[in-house]
């Protein structure tokens, strides 16, 4: 090398370190959904959004980093690396707030997990499955149209409207002070199952949290 290379070289800027990437090994997503807005804090359909708070309360950890049309904080679940997420983009586009989540943190829908409220399973009943028909959930539906269906559900049974009622306006309504009770309780086993998938598979999980049980007792 020459004198004057050499002397260029001092007046080098260091090169810049390389851009930390986005993914992390056996990182998962749990996202609870919901619609954002007082309006909507205590509906039936804003069960998902109760649980991820209750998740993010059991971490520690707060529900705050606004980006990719949501509310998400990083939490350690069963020694995992994992996102916990509530979508901002309404009920019924929940899907696009994943989409980029799972993209730009490069995580496989096989580690997605989504809470959400079901009509066709009575109050307080979970049902842990992956994929499956969207039974109108247009949630669910969203997501299926943009990670594809491999994606783990944690159903949270709100229970189907009296024969005078509708199915909008049951799932917009709030709990009755004996529903929110009843859902109340069974926050701690929804975050349980979501602790049981991470460590111990799906299968395993759904022979725990599949079983018929009265969550009032």
């Amino acid at each position: 090398m020459s004198h004057f290379s050499r002397l260029f070289d001092r007046f080098r800027q260091p090169s810049s370190p390389p851009r930390e990437t986005a993914a992390v090994e056996g990182r998962w997503l749990v996202a609870g959904l919901g619609n954002p807005g007082g309006r909507y804090k205590d509906s039936r359909h804003n069960t998902g959004f109760m649980a991820a708070t209750y998740l993010a309360s059991r971490y520690g950890i707060e529900l705050t980093r606004n980006k990719f049309s949501g509310l998400f904080g990083d939490a350690r679940i069963a020694d995992a690396p994992a996102i916990i997420v509530m979508p901002q983009t309404f009920y019924n586009r929940s899907g696009d707030c994943l989409a980029s989540l799972t993209g730009y943190f490069r995580i496989p829908v096989e580690r997605v997990i989504v809470i959400h409220d079901e009509l066709d399973l009575p109050l307080g009943r979970l049902q842990l499955k992956r994929g499956g028909s969207d039974a109108g959930n247009r949630g669910v539906r969203s997501v299926a149209a943009a990670l594809g269906p491999d994606f783990i559900r944690i159903r949270v049974g709100v229970g189907r409207p009296s024969q005078t009622g509708g199915a909008i306006d049951h799932v917009l309504d709030a709990f009755d002070r004996e529903e929110r009770r009843v859902v109340e309780g069974l926050l701690e086993r929804i975050a349980d199952a979501v602790e049981a998938i991470i460590r111990d598979g799906l299968e395993r999980a759904m022979s725990i949290y599949n079983q018929r049980s009265d969550p009032r007792a």
